[in-house]
């Protein structure tokens, strides 16, 4: 069985080592960076930080959690789940904690990846990149940021030991984590400067406590919580009609105005807050206290984007200078510019930059032309608007796992998608993009590639993409079966 290093422990790498031990696989290691599993969920800690999918189903099937605290939980719930998934199947003792990957290259003689880390070289047959499209925070391209002389941090790496009591805050960005801790730090700051590029298609939040009555069934009865997650299911699986369907999504932003209307009442500043794009062309955000909070007194929108930076202050375009203490960026993460992409060499000695030239594509999200034996969990066009990347991880771990038995059923050491395969793949999904919210919705995401191609969404129902990868498709990739000798999966001799 070849040997396997996967790289992150979010979810998508713990669910790869855990049914890798239920297939009894167990000659891999899991090189994760920080000192603990969670990926996200661990380093995002700003306050207010919650899941945006329901709580059974932003979890694995095989591991029902009966002790969510609410319909969406929030992160330290989610936190605490996965490090006990990593407990309760083994997982631990395979994790290479503080072993960073900072190169790997393919070693085509030897049929094996190298990969260079912080605890030096390690050799492995296969290797599945696991890092998540959220875990390098993005900053905005504006002049004048490194002459900031106050506190300035991003959202992901939130600064716990900053007192912003009472202090000017300017918080740039207006996504899906701005719209979590803007509302929770507003009360305590002195002045808030909210600076916003493009208002979120926004609806409500049904939050809500799980009480201790839900969580004892659903000890005592795992099926039930299973049948609810069933329905969430089919229900969030509906919400894609919309992004497919100009008609069905017309009627899905009469509701979101609408609960812009009941909150904002400031005509003004309800347009300001009104998108002038179709709803889902941008991730649609949840929440019930974004538009009160941007009403109260010591809140102010900025809507006419930044001119630069200066040392205590924040100008804006029509030249507007607000003096601020504290910065803080809601702008986001690399989402299509992948930075594992720049220090993965492939069979060509080429990068995975250097090959997808600005948009990323790869086969079932999962395997690219010229990378043998790499394999990619939430790969290119494997991201959702409408439902929980969970069911899509889970579909990616199965087809992985499939490939891996192959393999070693069949004596091959190394396997490789074919171009062909590839490019026919990649042709298909962008057919089915056309016409869709994610590609023609009237505004710009991370959705969209420098080349402005769509090279995140799935465009459709995810079951769909469950049956494309339920079973390795051998005749779409070219397998190599010499052999090499074996070496043990750690640290290269010398």
């Amino acid at each position: 069985m070849p040997r396997i290093a996967i790289i992150g422990s979010g979810f998508a790498g713990l669910g790869m080592a855990i049914k890798l031990k239920e297939a009894g696989i167990e000659d891999f290691a899991v090189l994760e960076r920080d000192d603990d599993v969670g990926g996200t969920w661990r380093d995002n800690t700003y306050p207010g930080c919650a899941c945006d999918v329901p709580s059974h189903l932003y979890s694995f099937s095989f591991a029902p959690n009966p002790e969510w605290s609410s319909t969406f939980s929030p992160q330290r719930d989610i936190q605490a789940y996965l490090q006990r998934c990593a407990r309760d199947f083994g997982v631990y003792p395979h994790i290479r904690f503080g072993c960073e990957v900072t190169a790997a290259a393919w070693d085509d003689d030897a049929q094996r990846w190298r990969l260079e880390t912080t605890q030096g070289e390690i050799a492995a047959n296969v290797v599945v990149a696991a890092p998540g499209p959220l875990s390098e925070p993005s900053l905005p391209d504006v002049p004048g940021l490194d002459r900031f002389q106050g506190t300035a941090f991003h959202s992901a790496r939130w600064d716990h030991d900053h007192d912003h009591d009472g202090e000017r805050v300017a918080v740039i960005g207006t996504g899906a984590s701005a719209i979590q801790f803007v509302p929770e730090i507003q009360p305590r700051v002195g002045r808030l400067h909210v600076f916003q590029r493009t208002p979120p298609w926004i609806v409500p939040k049904r939050a809500r406590p799980l009480t201790a009555l839900e969580r004892r069934v659903y000890r005592a009865a795992p099926r039930a919580q299973l049948a609810m997650r069933g329905a969430i299911y089919w229900a969030r699986e509906s919400f894609v009609l919309g992004f497919m369907n100009p008609r069905i999504g017309r009627l899905q932003e009469k509701v979101a105005r609408k609960f812009l209307h009941t909150q904002v009442s400031d005509p003004e500043l309800r347009r300001r807050l009104t998108p002038g794009y179709r709803m889902g062309c941008k991730r649609v955000l949840i929440s019930t206290d974004w538009y009160r909070t941007l009403t109260k007194p010591n809140v102010e929108l900025v809507s006419d984007g930044i001119a630069e930076v200066r040392e205590r202050s924040v100008v804006a375009r029509d030249g507007t200078e607000r003096e601020v203490d504290t910065l803080i960026f809601g702008t986001g993460f690399h989402v299509t510019d992948l930075p594992i992409a720049d220090w993965v060499r492939g069979r060509r000695g080429t990068t995975l930059t250097e090959e997808w030239g600005g948009s990323p594509e790869a086969y079932v999200g999962s395997a690219v032309a010229g990378f043998p034996n790499l394999f990619f969990l939430v790969g290119p066009n494997t991201g959702l608007g409408h439902t929980s990347i969970v069911f899509m991880i889970e579909s990616q771990v199965a087809y992985v796992v499939d490939a891996l038995k192959h393999m070693a059923a069949h004596g091959v050491a190394s396997v490789e998608v074919r171009e062909e395969a590839q490019r026919a793949y990649n042709a298909e999904l962008q057919e089915r993009l056309k016409g869709t919210v994610w590609s023609s919705g009237g505004c710009r995401s991370y959705y969209l590639d420098a080349n402005g191609r769509n090279a995140s969404i799935w465009p459709g129902f995810t079951y769909g993409f469950r049956r494309r990868t339920r079973r390795f498709d051998p005749r779409s990739y070219v397998a190599r079966t010499a052999a090499p000798q074996r070496e043990p999966l750690g640290t290269a001799a010398g």
